[in-house]
């Protein structure tokens, strides 16, 4: 006899009481601001064409056409909300990521995300800190640069490191075979994820900023001493990242580019490449404002506040329960 399965959630009633009390904060917190709620679909019919982020494929069949994608984010149709003149937004939302299981990620989680009209990534950075360490109860985060945590605890420069020299920095955790198929991105992901993330945000919580360009998504480009950085940021407390955050691109012909790139890094992996989301696409050519916006896993800011490691410990019914 198979054995049956468990019906009982695996959160206790604190923590769901706690995440209840995290969603009146988080409304009111914006209500204060006079940020708009709004709710965009969960279900579109384009996914990302990020190579780092899997969609899951919904098998519809809605006017005619077969298949769309549960979002991994719900940024696009924000976008084209703001592009409609919607003002500052935010949004509580259902997010998917394929592939995603573990003790801090559940292919199902919760995602805060909100853009900030006239903000700029430092100023956003600012509202970010009043919501988790208002929430937390925490000390204000300090900043630290992408390349001085990278000098610190990756040892090396990753604006000046040469690829092999790169690829011989990641063999400590992979086989060489395997770092050549990462590429320099990918190398960079790995070092920043197994050496450098642990020791963040360990004393106060901590922002990195001042990513490599080619690690800027959809966030605007500036140069700095020599180099093209990118204006996003991430927030660190004891080793784990709750946001991700950028002064977004507001350049139609850019974004289109970036979405190309990303269909030929997709192809060189061996992944599908994405249609493009050209409803999104005619948004910004439409013309996004000036605007600065982030995501924030609400999970994970339960956790920290619940004291558990563990996500399953906040979630009502994590995927193996669900």
């Amino acid at each position: 006899m198979a054995d049956r399965p468990v019906w009982q959630p695996s959160a206790p009633q604190a923590f769901l009481k706690s995440r209840a009390q995290q969603l009146a904060f988080v409304r009111g917190f914006f209500a204060e601001r006079d940020v708009l709620e709004v709710e965009t679909p969960v279900l579109g019919r384009f996914g990302v064409t990020d190579l780092n982020l899997d969609g899951v494929f919904a098998g519809v069949s809605a006017l005619g056409r077969q298949g769309g994608w549960l979002q991994t984010s719900p940024e696009y149709h924000m976008k084209r909300l703001l592009a409609a003149g919607s003002g500052s937004i935010f949004q509580v939302s259902k997010v998917f990521r394929n592939g995603e299981r573990g003790r801090r990620h559940n292919p199902e989680f919760s995602m805060l995300e909100w853009y900030r009209v006239g903000f700029d990534d430092e100023e956003l950075m600012s509202e970010v800190s009043d919501l988790v360490c208002g929430w937390l109860g925490c000390a204000r985060p300090r900043v630290r640069s992408y390349r001085e945590a990278m000098i610190c605890w990756g040892h090396v420069d990753p604006f000046e490191v040469s690829d092999r020299d790169l690829m011989r920095r990641c063999e400590e955790w992979l086989e060489p075979e395997q770092v050549a198929d990462l590429g320099r991105d990918g190398c960079l992901d790995l070092l920043m994820s197994f050496a450098v993330e642990p020791n963040l945000g360990r004393q106060v919580p901590e922002f990195i900023t001042g990513y490599p360009a080619s690690q800027a998504s959809l966030a605007r480009v500036s140069q700095v001493d020599g180099h093209s950085v990118a204006h996003r940021f991430e927030l660190y407390i004891d080793g784990l990242e709750l946001c991700n955050g950028y002064w977004e691109l507001t350049d139609p012909g850019e974004q289109r580019r970036r979405f190309e790139s990303d269909n030929t890094l997709r192809r060189q992996a061996g992944k599908s490449e994405m249609d493009l989301d050209e409803a999104f696409l005619g948004a910004i050519d439409a013309g996004l404002p000036e605007c600065a916006g982030v995501a924030l896993g609400l999970d994970r800011l339960l956790m920290l506040k619940c004291g558990t490691e563990d996500i399953s410990d906040v979630l009502a019914f994590p995927f193996e329960r669900a």
